[in-house]
């Protein structure tokens, strides 16, 4: 067994908690601790508050994932003053083993080690992961999170991808006109400018102005959850509109890293579930001309954590460290 701590660092919380990693490296996690980031100058100092909220020592190694992509000599977070320096954070924090990931890629992690019933399927053929060949794993949040699992002889080697920021393409006259809309805001619309916790109001503020309609503007959690109550009709077509799209990137990113299964993650995905069954998605996604019967059969699954960011930042531990 080897305890670590793991961290989920995003822009707006920072979620710690101790872990237990067994001999497949399967985590068990303690006391999840949320931390707003805005409360504290840097890492360190959300550090050495989740410390003294442990009331002891802490493990000596930890695994962190960040919602940003690793490799740079400085980390810097959106939405968020905090400067992470990889090369000096070990002795920052008073560890002697640190590992970094990106935060989807934490997530390919997580889906690797997941139980199978927190995999239901959504839709497609019950097939069990591929021994050899990609899984698709994409979920919106702040932005639109990529990853993938490379299996070598059903060995999963996890990938980050900036998949999120492909370009979106518009599959009807309607989103040829959301298109031009969003051109006028951001110049290039990429996939997760739709695709996206802030993609809900981009939709819906571009789709009022094309169709005249006389709208209240909210924020995006007021949105998401009025789209969900499905109390006011424009925004539950919004959200409809939301799954198209959704469905259709998927599938895109299916056939490009390899189409034997596709793993939604995420807050949102998990509630919008419902909606998500009975929507368009699966037209969307098996719609790609001549590949549309081997779409069909292409298992999509939900990942079902509460918190999968700590679970899989736990579980890249010991494959960074192997």
């Amino acid at each position: 067994m080897t305890d670590i701590i793991a961290a989920d660092i995003g822009g707006t919380n920072a979620r710690f908690a101790r872990a237990t990693l067994d001999a497949q490296g399967v985590p068990t996690l303690g006391t999840v601790r949320k931390y707003k980031v805005a409360d504290y100058a840097s890492l360190q100092a959300c550090w050495a508050a989740f410390r003294q909220d442990e009331g002891g020592d802490l493990p000596r190694a930890a695994s962190i994932a960040f919602a940003t992509a690793i490799g740079r000599e400085v980390i810097k977070l959106t939405n968020s003053s905090w400067m992470i320096r990889p090369e000096t954070l070990d002795e920052d924090l008073g560890v002697d083993q640190l590992k970094l990931v990106n935060d989807f890629e934490a997530v390919a992690h997580a889906v690797s080690r997941l139980p199978r019933d927190n995999l239901p399927l959504l839709f497609g053929e019950d097939h069990p992961f591929p021994r050899d060949g990609g899984v698709t794993i994409l979920g919106p949040g702040t932005g639109l999170g990529v990853a993938m699992i490379a299996y070598d002889d059903g060995v999963p080697h996890a990938i980050a991808t900036e998949g999120g920021h492909l370009d979106w393409a518009p599959l009807d006259a309607l989103e040829g006109k959301i298109l031009d809309y969003l051109r006028d805001k951001f110049l290039r619309v990429s996939t997760e400018r739709i695709v996206s916790g802030p993609g809900l109001n981009n939709l819906y503020k571009a789709m009022a102005t094309i169709g005249h309609e006389r709208v209240v503007l909210m924020d995006d959690a007021e949105l998401w959850q009025t789209a969900l109550d499905g109390n006011e009709p424009f925004a539950r077509t919004v959200l409809e509109r939301f799954c198209l799209s959704y469905g259709s990137v998927a599938g895109d990113l299916a056939l490009a890293q390899g189409p034997h299964t596709v793993v939604l993650a995420g807050g949102l995905t998990q509630r919008m579930r419902d909606f998500l069954l009975q929507s368009g998605f699966h037209e969307r996604f098996t719609a790609k001309g001549r590949f549309q019967s081997l779409m069909a059969q292409v298992p999509i699954r939900l990942a079902v954590h509460d918190e999968i960011g700590l679970y899989g930042a736990a579980a890249a531990y010991r494959e960074k460290t192997a």
